[in-house]
């Protein structure tokens, strides 16, 4: 591996990058909260997807991605929600990082909403029962959740979505291979086709999504 620096012009502190983009407004500070709020709850509530980002202790990085009804977390308190581990292809990154550092960072989606929801604070891996109970979904009960303890919460702008032109992403045709080609070319196992490969994951899909 080629272990001479790619990038050479590098931003080196605080100060220096705060003189290049400037510094925040008094409504992008004041509007980030402790806990959540009616409508942060009420986001959350609707809120069919978000990302869930973590940190090993070896400072190796993860985003993952999870989805459900609206209510993707449920709150419990304006302090506290847990977000049940639905069945998966059982990597359990995101588990293990939360196991090892305690820590989580959350971006809430809304379908058609150029806002998003950022919370971040500490983690943990659950198996209240009383607390899974609740989690329950097409009649299946997750062997674990994640916890969350909110250390800070705020709404983001949507001056990306609008950028990225993310939910007119519909109208557009994605020109990548099946996700069973990208499969078979990264992994290369041997007797592993195409086809096979694309009825297991259509297979996962309609039978195994709790």
């Amino acid at each position: 591996m080629n272990s001479a620096p790619r990038f050479h012009n590098l931003v080196a502190s605080a100060e220096e990058l705060a003189g290049l983009i400037g510094v925040p407004s008094e409504l992008a500070i004041k509007k980030q909260q402790s806990q959540l709020d009616p409508h942060m709850t009420r986001f959350i509530a609707e809120s069919p997807f978000v990302l869930l980002g973590t940190v090993g202790k070896d400072g190796t990085c993860d985003v993952s991605p999870r989805g459900d009804a609206p209510g993707v977390a449920k709150v419990l308190d304006p302090q506290t929600l847990v977000i049940p581990e639905r069945a998966g292809n059982r990597r359990a990154d995101s588990l293990r990082n939360i196991l090892e550092t305690g820590r989580i960072g959350l971006l809430f989606l809304l379908p058609g909403l150029g806002e998003t929801l950022r919370v971040n604070g500490r983690a943990c891996v659950l198996r209240d029962e009383a607390v899974l109970a609740t989690l329950t979904a097409q009649g299946k009960q997750p062997l674990v959740a994640i916890g969350v303890e909110i250390e800070e919460c705020f709404l983001q702008c949507a001056k990306a979505l609008i950028r990225s032109h993310l939910w007119q992403g519909e109208q557009q045709k994605s020109s990548l291979p099946s996700f069973a080609q990208i499969l078979i070319d990264q992994t290369q196992i041997p007797g592993q086709t195409v086809e096979s490969l694309h009825e297991a994951i259509e297979e996962s899909y309609a039978r195994r999504l709790y």
